[in-house]
């Protein structure tokens, strides 16, 4: 249902630059690169993540209770991902770990810009 999630951000290129090595991580790249709109997938029909400045020009904040959570392989993977992130500049939001008995296990964090994101995967830790 859902084709791409843009975030805003008020610096295009060290975004970009957070987001091509983070997004690395689980082997999407850039599919769109324009101007002022930067979109990442692991494929044109797959749904992807973009960055943009604002079009009103206005400066971009990020939402209060607005979270993208990036759908990962394994634990593994999301912890991996987690990790990355905090390497290039990120802040915590909540180290990886299960949450609650379904088998919802994620790491939460904040890119440069505040904007809040997960990796998560439904598969408990072996």
């Amino acid at each position: 249902m859902i084709g791409y999630v843009t975030l805003g951000t008020n610096d295009l290129k060290r975004a970009a630059g957070f987001y091509d090595a983070l997004l690395a991580k689980i082997g999407a790249t850039r599919i769109m690169d324009e101007d002022h709109f930067i979109a990442w997938g692991t494929s044109m029909d797959r749904p992807g993540l973009a960055l943009s400045k604002p079009f009103d020009g206005n400066a971009a904040t990020a939402g209060n209770g607005t979270m993208v959570a990036l759908v990962m392989e394994s634990p593994a993977q999301v912890d991996a991902v987690h990790a990355r992130a905090m390497e290039l500049g990120a802040s915590n939001e909540g180290d990886p770990g299960p949450r609650g008995d379904s088998g919802f296990y994620a790491g939460y964090f904040r890119d440069p810009d505040g904007n809040k994101l997960n990796a998560f995967c439904m598969k408990a830790p072996e």
